[in-house]
């Protein structure tokens, strides 16, 4: 598995090489429809993120290796894809390199920051929050 910094250049080659926002929009949505649906069961008020104006589910799994596997859903397309990406740079890592990562800069190399409104950024940042929670209680554990 490459490290979250490569991870973040494939995606910022991906989302240069799509030019506008409206191509890079498609995309986004594109990735989240790629996303394995969750359970009813896993559609839980625990596994509910706060701060997001949709619908967000985040489950996280530790996995035997020391790392954290996370899964999530949304009621909203581009959340969903938001999802994916996050997915993308987070899933599978150990919570070391997940709590050395600056989430900020790196999506805001991809410019989402500058392309979302203020509700839909301020639920990617709750959805960062709640994924650097999980992986800070993992370090403890």
């Amino acid at each position: 598995m490459p490290a979250i910094d490569q991870e973040l250049d494939t995606l910022a080659e991906e989302f240069d090489l799509l030019g506008d926002w409206e191509q890079r929009y498609r995309y986004v949505i594109d990735l989240g429809r790629e996303l394995a649906p969750l359970t009813d069961a896993e559609r839980s008020d625990a596994n509910k993120v706060r701060g997001c104006a949709s619908q967000v589910w985040l489950v996280t799994e530790p996995q035997s290796d020391g790392g954290l596997r996370f899964r999530g859903d949304s009621d909203a397309h581009i959340v969903r894809g938001l999802i994916a990406i996050l997915l993308r740079l987070f899933s599978g890592r150990r919570p070391k390199e997940i709590l050395a990562f600056d989430a900020r800069a790196g999506l805001d190399r991809l410019g989402l920051s500058g392309a979302l409104s203020a509700q839909r950024s301020n639920g990617l940042a709750s959805m960062v929050a709640r994924i650097r929670h999980d992986a800070e209680a993992a370090a403890l554990a």
